[in-house]
């Protein structure tokens, strides 16, 4: 299966709970933090909901 690289590149300072609970949900912690996941639909779900907070970039 193919991986995504997301990484945190604006803070979650003034955010929803929500957005921050994802956020650590997906292992990010800190900015330019970058963590490696499986493409899957939950992650993408997850991913979309912060989109604004994090960039994406796929692997095969």
């Amino acid at each position: 299966m193919a991986k995504i690289y997301v990484k945190q590149v604006k803070s979650a300072i003034k955010r929803t709970a929500n957005q921050k609970r994802t956020l650590e949900a997906l292992g990010l912690r800190r900015l330019n933090q970058v963590v490696e996941h499986e493409n899957t639909p939950n992650i993408l779900g997850m991913v979309n909901k912060v989109q604004h907070l994090v960039s994406v970039q796929e692997t095969k």
